[in-house]
C-alpha cells in the first residue's frame, strides 16, 4: 500500500496541476493542503466561506443563471448558490481558473456531484456522470497487487445497460492513467456464465457485449461472480476460457446497492484504503470525498486528481 501510495503521489508532482480545495474550515482538509504544498504534490487554493472574492461570486452567478436560469426564481438565488464554497471551486474549475477540485470532508456526495455536473459539466461524448472508487487492499494478492478500481458505488442507482458500458470504459481509462497498468474488466452479477437466470442478469450480458462493439480494445468479461473475477482457481473452474483467468482489476458492479456496500465492506474488513469517488465523465477531473476522510485521504484524492489532469493536458 505504502509503495503505491509514494507513486501516485511523486506521479502528481510532474502536472503542476491547479487543485482547489473548498472546505478550508475543515481541520483535516487544512492539514492536509499543508502538507501538499510542503511536498509539491500539487498547486493548491484553498477556500472558505469567507475568503471568497464578491467580484468573483457575482460574475459566477451570472453565468451559472445562464446555465440554470430555467431551474432558478431569480439572480439572487444563483449568487446564492455560487456563494457555497463548493459551487464557487466547480464555476473556477469550469473557467479554467483552477484544473479541478477535491471535496466532500463536510459536504454531502449528492451536493458535491451536483456542483460538478451543473458546473463543471457533463462531456457531450459520454453523456453521464459517474463515479469510481480506488480500493487499495494490503498484503493482497489479488488484482493489481491489491489495487482495484470499484464503479459505480457513488453516483447512478440503476445503471441501464448502456450506462454500465461507459461506466465500464471510464473506470478502465481511470485504473490505467492513476495506476499505470493495463485494465481487465469483470462485469459482475450473482452468475456467472448462465449459471443462473434473470433480468439483472441480462442486463449486465448486454452491457458485456455493448462494450465489445465499442471498446474492442479492453480486456473484459461477465457476466461473472465476484469470485469467478479475480481467483484464479475459482475461474480454472467456472469460466475456464474467460480473457480474465480470474486476475481482473476493474470491477463493475450492477446497481448503486452492490457497489456502496461491497466499498464499504471491503474498506472496513479488509483494512482497505478507499479513494475517491472519483467523478467521471465531466469535462475536468473533480473528486469526492467521504465525511469520515483522513487526513491522508485528502492528500491521495488531490493527487489523483492531479494526476487524472496531467494525463489531459
Amino acid at each position: 500500500m505504502d509503495e503505491f501510495i509514494e507513486r501516485i503521489r511523486e506521479k502528481s508532482k510532474e502536472t503542476s496541476a491547479v487543485i482547489v480545495l473548498p472546505e478550508g474550515d475543515d481541520e483535516r482538509v487544512r492539514k492536509a493542503e499543508e502538507i501538499i504544498r510542503k511536498q509539491k504534490i500539487a498547486r493548491t487554493i484553498l477556500l472558505n466561506p469567507k475568503n471568497l472574492d464578491s467580484r468573483k461570486i457575482k460574475e459566477y452567478a451570472d453565468i451559472y443563471y445562464n446555465l440554470r436560469g430555467h431551474k432558478l426564481a431569480s439572480k439572487d438565488e444563483a449568487k446564492q448558490i455560487v456563494s457555497n464554497p463548493v459551487f464557487y471551486a466547480a464555476m473556477m474549475t469550469r473557467l479554467g481558473e483552477a484544473d479541478g477540485f477535491v471535496a466532500g470532508a463536510s459536504h454531502t456526495t449528492s451536493l458535491v456531484a451536483r456542483a460538478s455536473i451543473q458546473c463543471v459539466g457533463v462531456r457531450e461524448d459520454v453523456g453521464l456522470a459517474s463515479s469510481c472508487f480506488i480500493m487499495i487492499m494490503p498484503q493482497c494478492k489479488y488484482g493489481e497487487g491489491g489495487v482495484f478500481v470499484f464503479a459505480d458505488c457513488g453516483i447512478i442507482p440503476y445503471p441501464t445497460s448502456e450506462q454500465l458500458s461507459k461506466i465500464a470504459i471510464l473506470s478502465s481509462q481511470v485504473f490505467e492513467e492513476v495506476v499505470g497498468k493495463k485494465a481487465r474488466v469483470a462485469f459482475l452479477s450473482y452468475s456467472t456464465k448462465g449459471s443462473a437466470e434473470g433480468t439483472s442478469i441480462n442486463k449486465v450480458r448486454q452491457a458485456v457485449e455493448i462494450t465489445k462493439k465499442v471498446a474492442p480494445q479492453i480486456v473484459l468479461d461477465g457476466e461473472l461472480q465476484a469470485d469467478s473475477a479475480i481467483v484464479p482457481q475459482v475461474a480454472q473452474i467456472k469460466c475456464k476460457d474467460s480473457p480474465l483467468k480470474g486476475k481482473a482489476n476493474v470491477l463493475i458492479f450492477p446497481n448503486l446497492d452492490a457497489g456502496n456496500i461491497c466499498y464499504k465492506l471491503v474498506e472496513r474488513l479488509a483494512q482497505a484504503r478507499a479513494l475517491g469517488p472519483l467523478l467521471m465523465g465531466l469535462n475536468k477531473p473533480c473528486s469526492d470525498l467521504s465525511r469520515g476522510c483522513s487526513v491522508d485521504d485528502v492528500i491521495d484524492c488531490v493527487a489523483i486528481t492531479s494526476i487524472r489532469v496531467g494525463n489531459r493536458q
